[in-house]
């Protein structure tokens, strides 16, 4: 994933780092984590994890082991069944969105489950989010339905930037497109600046 790929500079201050190391995420659609493995590298703690595909388990737990993994339907899941945290990550599932599928989009009920993950930021407030999906949802054909999601993200409070990027760009040695969602708390009055593309040798 992208976040595995940049590089992480310790030469910052060091009461930086440590409040990075205390940030609390939780991932939604988890699956294997490798999202997840990128946010670890990065200074963040996975505290839970949400994924009901049994056959991922073994696999999340073998390359997660200090974050709880939580195996039910995410569309049962609660407020009391999430821990309070400060980031959600997760990338809902992609077939609805997908150039390489039939593109139904919401008629699609996978590409509902995008709105499982909108309803648990509502839920759980935290400070930021991330979402990654395919490029295919930014198509004409899905205009209307993008549109829906950043309105939704943004009634609940939240400045959203997204931008399509290629993991090739950051010393990653796969050409893979995929879309960034990044949601700030308006509270916080902060703002984020998508990374530049190495222009070295990929």
């Amino acid at each position: 994933c992208i976040p595995c790929g940049i590089k992480h500079h310790r030469n910052i201050k060091t009461t930086q780092y440590k409040y990075r190391q205390l940030m609390n995420i939780i991932s939604l659609f988890a699956g294997c984590g490798g999202l997840d493995l990128g946010f670890e590298r990065a200074g963040f703690n996975v505290i839970w994890a949400n994924e009901c595909d049994s056959s991922i388990f073994e696999t999340y737990r073998k390359n997660h082991p200090n974050t709880m993994l939580n195996t039910t339907d995410v569309r049962l899941l609660k407020d009391q069944d999430i821990p309070s945290c400060d980031g959600i990550i997760g990338g809902p599932p992609c077939q609805a969105w997908s150039e390489g599928g039939k593109q139904l989009g919401f008629e699609d009920p996978r590409g509902q489950l995008f709105l499982e993950y909108v309803r648990i930021v509502k839920l759980k407030r935290p400070k930021f989010f991330v979402i990654e999906n395919v490029q295919g949802i930014l198509e004409d054909k899905h205009k209307l339905s993008l549109a829906f999601i950043i309105r939704s993200l943004q009634s609940i409070g939240y400045s959203i930037k997204y931008q399509l990027l290629n993991a090739a760009d950051y010393r990653i040695p796969q050409d893979r497109f995929r879309v960034f969602f990044v949601g700030i708390r308006n509270d916080l009055q902060n703002t984020f600046t998508f990374p530049t593309a190495v222009t070295d040798k990929k």
